[in-house]
């Protein structure tokens, strides 16, 4: 017997010894341990948005048992459950194509246009179509794509995130398959573009404000790809390769086309999202200058003219769902300050000229997010918990009135999943 064998064996013995030791003392149950894969040292994904490495700190702290990150993986793996019966989705069966007539073509109806018509077989769409702001049309979460780029963008989303903490292979696999099925695969892949996004019937065969539909949650499927990219089961070094050129031809449609220069130039939350959205690809594609001189400039570009010196923000207190894009232009910001840190920027200490700032805009919220005052502006349905996240963030960022206020914010439907995707979200979605 070898030296090595005798000690392996001498190690055996003494672990059986204590095994009997400790089931004749009374004790807790403890937590099962990990498995050698999950025990090992996670790695740190490079995301954009989120901060990889508290991805890694909780993903350790699980491994070791950690009660309340468990009730939070608990929640996260039940979302994540539920996409595993549902998808993969694909921009080509919808009935109809985008008015070029490329059914690769994504395409999207504006949500708060109505038909003033009756629909006729001269009239099929009831023309003209007249906007009522905030009321969103049902009609356009049929025959569009809009619905099913959700579904693509939340689930890739959990499930990559459910397989980083369980090691669970099921997870990866199906978020790859969406991936492959909405961006990859020849016969159903969507086209770089958002050319027909927000059409108006009649009217319109697409609008630059149609990027929102991805400005407000992309950012999420490129750190899901940073996730998968750890090491995930099913989600190839050929996956990666085809992903990164999709989303590279984006960015340089973005920037380049006149519905990319015109939400360039918005001036409410449309603006700060296509910022938030060009920073963070311009990060995950490699081009760093680029995602440090977007996030630089947001400072005079958007917080100077979009927020008061009070903390609110007058373009969005104008809407009838102003609660909403109060918090929903909030998101934007937070989740852009996340991707300033990754490139030197603290979005979170700039004071424009008249005091503004980011805490401020979360400070003037939170009267109405933790129940101790009414939300004083418009608003068709006020839901508290939208701004859960953003308070969230403004703690994380130091701000001691965001951190007293933590306990006093409602739980978004689905629990707090905070603690293992920090970084905030519009938890009080409109789009269906």
């Amino acid at each position: 017997m070898s030296a090595r064998t005798r000690i392996g064996a001498l190690l055996t013995a003494t672990a059986a010894v204590a095994a009997v030791l400790v089931t004749a003392v009374p004790a807790a149950p403890a937590p099962a341990a990990p498995s050698a894969a999950a025990a090992a040292r996670p790695e740190v994904p490079d995301t954009a948005v989120l901060d990889g490495r508290r991805l890694a700190d909780a993903k350790r702290r699980l491994d070791r048992g950690d009660p309340q990150l468990r009730r939070s993986l608990g929640d996260l793996t039940r979302r994540a459950d539920k996409w595993l019966g549902k998808g993969p989705w694909t921009v080509v069966d919808k009935p109809r194509p985008a008015p070029g007539g490329d059914p690769h073509d994504y395409l999207s109806q504006a949500p708060y246009w109505w038909p003033t018509k009756p629909r006729t077989p001269d009239n099929p769409w009831g023309c003209p179509y007249e906007q009522r702001d905030g009321e969103r049309n049902p009609e356009v979460d049929t025959g569009t794509d809009r619905r099913d780029v959700e579904n693509v963008f939340d689930s890739t989303y959990e499930l990559a995130l459910a397989w980083y903490y369980t090691g669970d292979k099921k997870y990866a696999e199906h978020a790859a398959k969406i991936l492959r099925t909405w961006f990859l695969d020849p016969a159903t892949r969507m086209n770089p573009n958002l050319n027909h996004g927000q059409f108006i019937p009649c009217k319109y065969d697409g609008r630059a404000i149609g990027i929102i539909d991805f400005s407000q949650s992309y950012t999420s499927v490129v750190d899901a790809l940073a996730v998968l990219g750890t090491g995930a089961p099913g989600w190839t070094k050929s996956d990666r390769t085809k992903m990164s050129s999709w989303t590279r031809s984006f960015q340089k449609w973005l920037v380049d086309s006149d519905f990319g220069k015109q939400e360039a130039a918005a001036k409410n939350n449309h603006g700060t999202f296509y910022d938030m959205q060009l920073a963070a690809l311009a990060y995950a594609n490699g081009d760093k200058r680029l995602a440090r001189q977007t996030v630089l400039n947001a400072r005079a570009k958007r917080i100077d003219p979009q927020i008061a010196a009070d903390g609110s923000q007058p373009q969005e207190l104008t809407r009838t769902r102003s609660w909403h894009y109060s918090t929903f232009d909030l998101v934007a910001y937070t989740r852009l300050a996340d991707i300033g840190r990754r490139v030197g920027v603290n979005l979170w200490a700039y004071e424009g000229p008249d005091g503004q700032s980011l805490f401020k805009a979360v400070d003037y919220l939170l009267p109405a997010a933790t129940g101790a005052a009414k939300w004083p502006h418009p608003e068709l349905e006020f839901r508290r918990y939208a701004a859960s996240d953003i308070v969230h963030a403004a703690a994380d960022a130091g701000s001691a009135t965001a951190k007293a206020a933590v306990p006093k914010l409602e739980t978004p439907p689905g629990g707090d999943l905070w603690a293992l995707r920090p970084a905030a979200e519009q938890l009080d979605s409109i789009t269906g």
